[in-house]
């Protein structure tokens, strides 16, 4: 399989994969908002909410359109998300956040590969 027929696919993939990802944090993240979820968060929690789900959020859907350029702000909000989780004395165990996160690393390879083929991106 050439690079050149690796790219659509791959960056199909991502999409399809970004679009679940980003349905199932709007799910959980409404549910969190409602008013009988319990307390209001804290200004450290709407830290940790801007990174992730938002930040992440916001690096799928911008990849769609610059796929290095989304894909890097995903990921890079997700590493700053583990470093607040870090700092505020909470590690989170278990594969949710990186597979939530995972296709900007879709995205970044998609990139990457469009540039070094020459091929270019088409809806």
């Amino acid at each position: 399989m050439s690079t050149g027929s690796v790219v659509p696919v791959t960056r199909w993939v991502a999409r399809v994969w970004s679009v679940l990802s980003i349905i199932a944090v709007l799910f959980f993240t409404v549910n969190e908002l409602l008013p009988s979820a319990g307390p209001p968060s804290t200004l450290q929690e709407w830290l940790g909410l801007t990174l992730f789900p938002i930040g992440v959020s916001v690096g799928l859907v911008m990849a769609w359109y610059r796929e290095e350029l989304g894909g890097i702000l995903a990921l890079g909000c997700l590493i700053a998300f583990y470093v607040w989780l870090l700092h505020s004395g909470h590690l989170l165990r278990g594969p949710v956040f990186p597979l939530v996160a995972a296709p900007s690393f879709l995205f970044l390879l998609t990139g990457f590969l469009s540039r070094r083929s020459g091929a270019f991106r088409k809806p």
